[in-house]
């Protein structure tokens, strides 16, 4: 557990956050076909950020269940990020719906036909706290069209109804109701407002990607309106080509599309199309686009703003976790190449040009707005998490940090010396963030980092320590070969399909008869392999040696951690650990039995 110093500094960082223009004074209103705030015509460039309210991407290697909810830390760094990229608006993914025979410990908004679970509403609640605050108005999607978080079929499912039932059975749009009620009438546990008074709901959306009837999104649009007052209503059908019903419906205020289209042209074509059919009637934005190159994303902004299109909101932005580092998410139509972003944008990242993206994307945030871009911030001070191993050091980053400076001491009161500069909190998935591997052995150290970007350096972070070192670690993330000793010829480093592998984009691929050879200082004391299996498990062979030629099998114990091939066909995470006795062994060979893919290797040594 997290120290209270850690939970106070986090508070801290949260409250004192710069805000934007300040508190909401009005709720979002429209005026023919513009959408208007306190400041005038609202106009956005912005994100999705599906994961906003629920994290269903916490996937260390040991982790079975990938689903939990979003701290305040967590919550503030992904606005915090959108307002330094000028964003106004973002939209959340749809409430999650509890699935027949899962896991119970999975957390989810809908457990039952009018029933909810507290817990996770709130964290929503914290996302309203918190956009008050930031300056940031948001979307909320009622239900999905999809099962990814349950859907509607979840929720037909409760009264044993087929998907296709929700759009007609009276039941089932009781239900329906009784979610829209439910969150309209709720009282924030944050800030005592019920979301109905709250100025930072932007719009309640239907639904994500509603494949359904008209007559079933007008009855949804006036149920909410007659709960509901302050705030417009968005259709949350699915398509690129608005519906003339939808255009007509006095029960709908706001329209939207979403575009996947490889083709540029296409998109723009079809915006184009779909303002001057909303054109001096409703407004009209680009709800989701993407998973195209940087260009094509500045042309279809390019059309939005001289259209006179509401906004648009790119797919995806992901934020930083709790325990370190980013959440990832690559996406599946993303064709193995896009995957979620991270503000302000990483190397690691660089194959679908993240920090490119990320730039235009702030530019025309502000363009859409008609200010100037300001001069990027400074970051605030990270947040130094708890370390009990210098080969595991992580930190709570700052939005907006492009790298980090840890530094260390043997007295708590200096002097600080850098043990490493330039580090990235975006270049591992769910691993600790730095090994330090200059330490003397026998000694203590305490430890503070730094956060750096273009216009300059934060403030210390809070001290960790003291850290006994009673021995040194060799960790090789399998970025590249520069551990290895001596290894096999077709071995080969893999990057593509990381859904697969939790999100690991890194692994060692071998097969039977494959090895590989690592040399330490000795004596080696532990060491731990982390792998992937396609199908059957078919154990390693582990052997040690003193001098490199004749080696010695060793035994191991292995621990699995699949919990199914669920929705991305994941491979089998094994965790295969083990000690080796003695003062002499300095070389630990792992011999490939089977098509593995290892994505770690830990080798403790010394002392």
């Amino acid at each position: 557990m997290k120290r209270i110093l850690t939970a106070l500094l986090i508070l801290s960082f949260v409250v004192n956050s710069p805000a934007s223009e300040g508190a909401f004074t009005k709720f979002v209103y429209r005026q023919g076909d513009k959408l208007m705030d306190e400041h005038g015509e609202l106009r956005f460039v912005s994100f999705n950020i599906p994961n906003l309210h629920y994290v269903e991407d916490n996937m260390p290697f040991t982790e079975l269940n990938p689903w939990r909810l979003p701290n305040e830390f967590e919550i503030a760094d992904a606005l915090e990020a959108v307002r330094q990229m000028g964003g106004r608006v973002v939209r959340t993914y749809a409430l999650s719906v509890r699935v027949s025979g899962e896991d119970s410990n999975i957390p989810r908004h809908i457990i039952g036909p009018g029933q909810f679970d507290e817990k996770a509403f709130q964290a929503l609640d914290m996302v309203l706290a918190v956009a008050n605050r930031k300056g940031i108005r948001v979307i909320i999607p009622f239900i999905d069209n999809w099962k990814w978080w349950g859907g509607i079929e979840a929720a037909a499912a409760f009264r044993s109804k087929k998907q296709q039932d929700f759009w007609t059975d009276p039941v089932l749009f009781e239900d329906y109701k009784k979610i829209v009620g439910f969150v309209i009438n709720r009282t924030n546990t944050v800030t005592g407002v019920k979301y109905r008074d709250d100025k930072a709901v932007f719009a309640w959306e239907t639904g994500n990607e509603l494949v359904c009837p008209h007559e079933w999104t007008t009855k949804a649009a006036a149920y909410m309106k007659s709960l509901d007052n302050n705030h417009l209503v968005l259709d949350g059908f699915h398509t690129t080509k608005l519906r003339d019903e939808s255009i007509r419906d006095d029960n709908i205020d706001i329209v939207t599309t979403h575009h996947y289209s490889k083709n540029p042209a296409e998109t723009i074509g079809q915006i184009k199309s779909n303002m001057a059919k909303a054109r001096g009637k409703k407004p009209y934005f680009v709800g989701e686009f993407g998973f195209i190159p940087t260009d094509a994303v500045e042309k279809v902004l390019q059309t939005v703003i001289e259209e006179n299109v509401s906004g648009a909101l790119i797919w995806s932005l992901r934020f930083r976790s709790r325990d370190g580092g980013f959440y990832w998410h690559s996406e599946p139509y993303g064709g193995d190449l896009f995957k979620s972003y991270h503000w302000p944008g990483f190397a690691s990242n660089a194959s679908f040009d993240e920090t490119g993206l990320l730039e235009l994307m702030r530019q025309k945030a502000f363009e859409i707005r008609g200010i100037a871009a300001p001069a990027i911030e400074k970051p605030a001070p990270p947040v130094l998490l708890d370390i009990e191993d210098v080969a595991a050091i992580s930190w709570q980053g700052s939005a907006g940090a492009q790298s980090y400076i840890v530094e260390r001491t043997q007295s708590k009161d200096g002097p600080w010396l850098a043990a490493k500069c330039n580090i990235s909190d975006a270049a591992l998935q769910y691993r600790p963030l730095f090994n330090d591997t200059s330490v003397e052995i026998g000694k203590s150290y305490y430890y503070r980092v730094i956060a750096m970007n273009s216009a300059g350096i934060s403030k210390p972070s809070n001290i960790a320590g003291p850290v006994s070192v009673s021995n040194k670690t060799l960790v090789d993330e399998m970025q590249d070969m520069q551990f290895i000793h001596k290894h096999s010829d077709n071995l080969s480093l893999e990057i593509k399909q990381a859904r697969n592998f939790k999100e690991d984009a890194h692994r060692l691929k071998g097969k039977s008869g494959d090895f590989v050879v690592y040399k330490v200082e000795p004596p080696i004391n532990s060491w731990k392999v982390y792998s992937f299996f396609p199908d059957e498990i078919t154990d390693f062979r582990f052997s040690a040696s003193a001098d490199g030629r004749s080696f010695e099998q060793v035994k191991f114990e292995r621990k699995d951690y699949f919990a199914g091939k669920g929705e991305y066909d994941y491979y089998k995470p094994v965790l295969y650990k083990g000690t080796i006795s003695g003062d002499k062994a300095a070389y630990l060979k792992i011999e490939y039995n089977t098509e593995t893919q290892i994505s770690c290797v830990e080798i403790k040594y010394g002392g």
